[in-house]
C-alpha cells in the first residue's frame, strides 16, 4: 500500500485535478471561480474533518491511557500529521481570496459595504469580518498544527528511545489539547461553513461537524485497516477485537450520535419555526436538493444503523471496511448538502409559503457539478498521496509505547 508509485501516481493525480479545476474556474469569469471555491471548500473541508476525526481519536485514548487502542492509534496519528504542512497549506487559496477581496466568492458578508446593505449582517460584522476572520483562521491551524506536531513526533520518537516519560508527556497535555481541540473545531465550522449563510445560526453546528468528523476519521481507519491487512501488513498486531471496536466507534459516533444531533437540529429549528432559521433547511429541500437530503436520512443513518447493529459484521474485516468506505461517501454527501445549497438565490429565503416555495424553485439546485469531483480527485490525491509517503518513513504501530502487548492480546468481553 506504501509503493512509490503509488504515492507519487496519487502526487501526480491530485496535482493534475487540481490544476484542471483552476482552470476550469479562470475559464468562467465570476461564476466559474465561484464554484471554484465552494467546490474546493467542499474538497478541503473533507480531508480536514478526516484530520480533526483522527486528533480526537488520538488525544482521547492518550487521555483515557487506552490500552486496547495502541496498535491502531499510529494510523491516527499518520493521518492527523497533515495538519503540520499539508492542510494549511491547502486551505492558503480560500485565506488569501479572503484578504484580498474576493471572499464574496464564497461569504457574501465579505463583500465590500455587505454590511451597510443587510440589518443582521451588520449586527454581526464585529465577529464576521475580513481581518478577524482572517485571524481566527490562522489561529485554528496553528493549534491544530501543533498538537498534530507534538503527538506525532513524540510518539515516533519514542520508538527509538522506548522513553516511558514521552507517553506521560503525551497523557498530561492530553486534557487542554481536548478543550482547544473543541473549541477550534466548533468556530472553525461556524467559521468557514455556518457564514456561508451568514444570517443563520444553530448553536449544534459545531457538534454536528464534530460528529461527521468522527464518522471521516473511523471510516477512513476501517478502510486502511483492512488494505494495509490485505497487502500482509499489520496482519499479526491488528485483530478482529480492533475491527469490532473501530466499528463500535463509527456506529456510536458516525451514524447514531450524527443522527441523533441531525435530527434535534433540525426539530428545534422547525419547532421554533423562526424565518431565519427556516430559510437554511427549506433551501436543501427544494428541486434536487430534497433527494440529497432523503440520500442523508437513509444512507447515513438508516442503512450502516441495520447494516452493523450487530456484532458479527464489526467482526468481519471485508464487511466492515465496506460500511466504512460507504461511510465515507455519506460523509462526503454530507458535506455537501451542508455548502453547496448556499448558491441558491437568496431569494429562496423570502416570505412565501412552503408549498409555494417547493413550485417555485422545483429545477433550481441540481445537485451537481463537474468541478467538485476536480476539486475532490485533486485534494484527496495529494492528501492520500503523502499519508502514503509517511507510512513509508515511519513504523504502522508504537514499537515501544509502554501498553502495546495489552493491545495485541486484548479481546471482547
Amino acid at each position: 500500500m506504501g509503493d512509490s508509485r503509488v504515492v507519487f501516481g496519487g502526487l501526480i493525480i491530485g496535482c493534475v485535478f487540481l490544476a484542471i479545476s483552476v482552470v476550469a474556474g479562470a475559464l468562467n469569469g465570476a461564476d466559474g471561480w465561484a464554484q471554484f471555491f465552494r467546490s474546493y471548500l467542499n474538497a478541503f473541508y473533507f480531508v480536514t474533518t478526516i484530520g480533526l476525526g483522527s486528533m480526537f481519536f488520538v488525544l482521547v485514548q492518550h487521555a483515557t491511557r487506552a490500552g486496547w487502542s495502541v496498535m491502531v492509534r499510529r494510523l491516527a496519528e499518520i493521518v492527523m500529521a497533515n495538519f503540520i504542512i499539508l492542510i494549511p497549506i491547502m486551505f492558503a487559496p480560500i485565506l488569501i481570496a479572503v484578504v484580498t477581496g474576493h471572499g464574496d466568492l464564497l461569504y457574501d458578508w465579505a463583500a465590500p459595504g455587505a454590511a451597510a446593505h443587510d440589518a443582521l449582517l451588520q449586527h454581526k460584522s464585529g465577529f464576521l469580518n475580513v481581518p478577524f476572520w482572517s485571524i481566527r483562521a490562522v489561529a485554528y491551524l496553528a493549534i491544530w498544527s501543533t498538537i498534530a506536531a507534538f503527538y506525532f513526533r513524540t510518539s515516533v520518537a519514542q520508538d527509538a528511545s522506548g522513553d516511558l516519560e514521552l507517553t506521560h508527556r503525551m497523557q498530561r497535555f492530553a486534557p487542554i489539547s481536548i478543550v482547544l481541540f473543541a473549541l477550534t473545531l466548533t468556530f472553525a465550522a461556524f467559521d468557514w461553513i455556518m457564514s456561508l449563510e451568514a444570517t443563520w445560526f444553530s448553536t449544534m453546528f459545531g457538534v454536528y461537524n464534530f460528529a461527521g468528523a468522527c464518522c471521516g476519521f473511523f471510516a477512513t481507519c476501517l478502510v486502511v485497516m483492512f488494505l494495509l491487512q490485505r497487502s500482509g501488513r499489520l496482519t499479526n498486531v491488528i485483530t478482529l477485537e480492533h475491527y469490532q471496536d473501530v466499528g463500535k466507534l463509527l456506529f456510536g459516533f458516525g451514524i447514531v450520535f450524527w443522527a441523533y444531533i441531525a435530527f434535534s437540529q433540525y426539530m428545534l429549528i422547525w419547532y421554533g419555526n423562526i424565518p431565519e432559521e427556516t430559510g437554511w433547511f427549506l433551501s436543501r429541500q427544494v428541486g434536487g436538493w430534497r433527494f440529497v437530503s432523503v440520500v442523508l436520512i437513509v444512507g447515513h443513518f438508516v442503512l450502516p444503523f441495520v447494516a452493523i447493529i450487530s456484532k458479527h459484521p464489526k467482526r468481519r474485516p471485508a464487511v466492515i471496511a465496506a460500511v466504512g468506505g460507504w461511510m465515507l461517501l455519506m460523509h462526503y454527501v454530507d458535506l455537501y448538502w451542508l455548502i453547496q445549497p448556499a448558491a441558491i438565490p437568496h431569494e429562496v429565503l423570502d416570505g412565501i409559503t412552503y408549498t409555494a416555495l417547493l413550485e417555485r424553485y422545483a429545477d433550481v439546485g441540481a445537485p451537481w457539478n463537474i468541478l467538485d469531483l476536480t476539486c475532490l480527485l485533486g485534494v484527496v490525491g495529494v492528501a492520500a498521496g503523502l499519508t502514503l509517503r509517511r507510512m513509508q518513513s515511519v513504523s504502522l504501530v508504537p514499537e515501544q509505547d509502554p501498553r502495546a502487548l495489552e493491545s495485541v492480546a486484548f479481546e471482547n468481553m
